[in-house]
């Protein structure tokens, strides 16, 4: 006899795990000292059950989200012949140990009741800086892993509750920012610490026999949900392929090809055309390849269906060792989260849009325009380090226009208010803004990205930059056109013209470089992409045409050009 569930426990449970794994990120954001913590909120939040299955997360960071079942299985399984106990802290970094990129660090503490094990308590974050050839980690012309910083197999930092020193002390000896990194820790494992004391408070209160079934339910319940998602797609071969520039070291595309095959109830993600791994670190692990192909198809499904494990199972990814989807070590890797994981989420998109086109969208930017700084602060002699990034365009939809001004696919961060980023460090904004006519055109143009101008107020600072779509533009979908490109310009003090690092310094690449001295009195220039336009631009209404004309973001000359739009609207000024 068929055992029924209990919807109206399974769903106070799931929600109430919820909101804990909420707090414990409002925990890590008020307590962090980086402003990719405090304000860029570029971390997760998880409750992950005793075997690593992800079972409850916060709505932080995407790609975080998709990788968190491999990277605490993987940690499970490397641990399993030790025993973890109550008030031990596990730290990991390691991208090759099932992680996601060197600077994604993962905490996580057992979570024991009247000496039940029942699971983890999990916070995941990106640390601003992490060693390596270049202040913030992004280092964008390195060749290998060991450039890019210290990696970490999975440690104890905290031993049934007191910190393991020696941990520490390498932790913090092997970084340019010693006190940002230890508050940065604290905040992680503070919020594990809170995660575990309130999700041991839920299993009190259910008793441990409910809640385990009712977590097993959970998961069960979203595969059902995803599985019945796949099954109403029309079965076929869904092919798609896009190019990330180049790497940083040679100066060459890269191919990330995929094959979407829908089986029944059942997805097969197959990346086996991509190209080679690159020499430069634009290459994925198959964490974030996974995390990818699990981000895209959780976009184009029903947003109601839980997030946990569950809903992966119905989704094989098959990814070729030594491929840029799947890279073996000891090849470079940093870029592979922020810059190629979107790419290949898009592409999964792209290779779908002739089976749902309704539910699909053109790409957005695909790039986060990573702008890494440091030196040295003379308010207190301390050295400083920051990981900026820019929002973008997001691509147009079947039903409306992209939306301006978002964080990329894989990020759903936030910028970096003005007023905080000229306080922290010696930048003055000269200027930051919407960019007129970067969006696509289309029935639904993209959305816009942005422009910000720097001028450097310090004697020197140490700029790298790791970003994309400087030479190859964001793609349309369905009859929509493509987007503006990205760019980084560097204007000298009193020089008249802008130059890209291969101008300015014989970069190979103007989108990935590292170690760049700017000085007092020059300017940065970063701009971000529009998102691809949807639909054909003809079918775009005159309407809406006058009204992006108007509001100024599609300059006149544009709408002439991309709509054929005529005389002008007499109401348009």
């Amino acid at each position: 006899m068929t055992r029924q569930r209990d919807f109206v426990t399974m769903n106070i449970v799931e929600s109430t795990l919820l909101s804990i794994c909420r707090e414990m990120g409002i925990t890590l954001m008020k307590t962090s000292y980086s402003t990719i913590f405090n304000e860029s909120l570029d971390f997760t939040c998880a409750y992950a059950d005793p075997e690593g299955e992800m079972i409850a997360v916060a709505d932080y960071c995407p790609a975080q989200i998709g990788g968190m079942s491999l990277l605490i299985k993987a940690c499970v399984r490397e641990m399993a012949n030790e025993t973890i106990e109550p008030g031990d802290v596990i730290m990991h970094n390691d991208p090759y140990r099932g992680g996601l990129h060197t600077p994604e660090h993962t905490f996580f503490t057992p979570i024991y009741v009247d000496g039940a094990f029942l699971g983890y308590a999990v916070s995941i974050g990106h640390v601003a800086e992490i060693g390596g050839m270049v202040p913030g980690g992004f280092c964008s012309e390195g060749t290998e892993i060991f450039h890019e910083g210290l990696r970490v197999p999975p440690v104890r930092i905290k031993r049934r509750g007191v910190d393991v020193d020696e941990v520490w002390k390498i932790l913090l000896a092997n970084v340019r920012t010693p006190r940002h990194n230890y508050g940065d820790y604290r905040a992680l494992i503070s919020a594990c610490e809170l995660g575990a004391a309130r999700i041991a408070d839920v299993v009190r209160k259910y008793g441990e026999v409910t809640f385990r079934q009712t977590i097993a339910d959970l998961m069960d319940y979203s595969e059902a949900r995803m599985r019945a998602e796949i099954a109403a797609l029309p079965d076929g071969r869904y092919a798609f392929e896009d190019f990330m520039e180049d790497d940083g070291i040679v100066d060459r595309p890269y191919k990330i090809a995929v094959d979407v095959f829908v089986q029944g109830d059942e997805l097969v993600v197959d990346f086996g055309r991509s190209d080679a791994q690159a020499l430069g670190s634009i290459n994925a692990t198959l964490g974030v390849t996974c995390s990818a192909t699990y981000n895209a198809i959780l976009h184009v499904t029903d947003p109601t269906i839980p997030r946990n494990s569950g809903c992966y199972r119905p989704i094989r990814v098959l990814a070729k060792p030594g491929t840029i989807v799947n890279v073996d070590f000891p090849a470079p890797e940093v870029g592979g989260n922020t810059e190629t994981h979107p790419r290949i989420a898009y592409a999964v998109i792209g290779a779908l849009a002739p089976c749902i086109p309704d539910r699909v969208f053109a790409t957005d930017a695909a790039t986060h325009c990573n702008f890494l700084f440091g030196g040295q602060d003379t308010r207190n002699n301390e050295y400083y380090v920051c990981y900026d990034f820019l929002c973008a365009g997001w691509g147009g939809r079947s039903f409306a226009d992209g939306n301006d001004f978002l964080n990329c696919i894989n990020g759903n961060c936030r910028t970096v208010p003005v007023e905080v980023y000229e306080t922290r460090y010696p930048w003055l904004v000269e200027s930051f803004g919407l960019t007129p006519d970067s969006g696509g055109p289309g029935k639904f143009r993209g959305g816009l990205g942005c422009t910000k101008t720097l001028r450097c107020i310090a004697d020197e600072i140490t700029i790298s930059h790791m970003g994309d779509r400087h030479k190859l533009r964001p793609w349309g979908l369905l009859g929509g056109g493509e987007a503006n490109n990205a760019s980084l310009l560097i204007r000298r003090k009193n020089a008249a013209a802008w130059q890209t690092a291969c101008e300015a310094f014989g970069k190979v690449s103007p989108s990935k470089f590292g170690n760049v001295t700017i000085r007092d009195g020059d300017r940065v220039r970063l701009s971000t992409c529009g998102g691809g336009g949807y639909g054909p631009v003809a079918e775009r209404s005159r309407e809406l045409i006058e009204e992006d004309v108007r509001e100024g973001y599609v300059s006149r000359r544009a709408a002439e050009l991309r709509y054929g739009l005529g005389a002008p609207d007499p109401e348009a000024d």
